[in-house]
């Protein structure tokens, strides 16, 4: 834990604490052991301090525009796929359905925000998908 170096009458003493539970503590002297009993106890706070990891907030639908017109649609949230509804070389319109997935307990469909032909689904149905994997490519028409 922690270790010091006393110095008394002339003899140096290398001094380390090897444990601490309330007012008694563990010590080495120049490899000797020895448990000693503080004179007070050690004050514990009776409210605990509360660490909090930064709030992470979610990353909406992203659609990465690709080189060549291309749109690279990625999964917002890890989840299972339950029904793909295109397949390569559909045209599809704003709004129409392109996958369900469950995540979080919860069946979400994903629909077009841009019009275009599907050009890969890199996906089956029962796939497990983490979040940010690409799902489908489409060329924007």
């Amino acid at each position: 834990m922690k270790k010091f170096s006393f110095k008394i009458r002339g003899h140096k003493y290398d001094v380390e604490v090897v444990s601490h539970e309330k007012n008694i503590v563990d010590i080495d002297i120049n490899g000797s052991q020895y448990s000693v009993e503080l004179d007070h106890e050690i004050k514990v706070k009776k409210t605990p301090t509360l660490v909090r990891s930064a709030v992470h907030t979610h990353k909406p639908i992203e659609k990465k525009k690709a080189a060549g017109g291309d749109l690279k649609i990625k999964c917002p949230l890890p989840g299972n796929i339950m029904q793909i509804m295109v397949k390569a070389g559909d045209k599809v319109e704003v709004g129409d359905k392109l996958v369900m997935y469950e995540a979080m307990k919860m069946e979400n469909i994903m629909q077009a925000e841009k019009a275009g032909t599907i050009t890969k689904v890199l996906v089956a149905v029962g796939d497990a998908v983490l979040q940010d994997d690409v799902l489908i490519e489409m060329s924007i028409s």
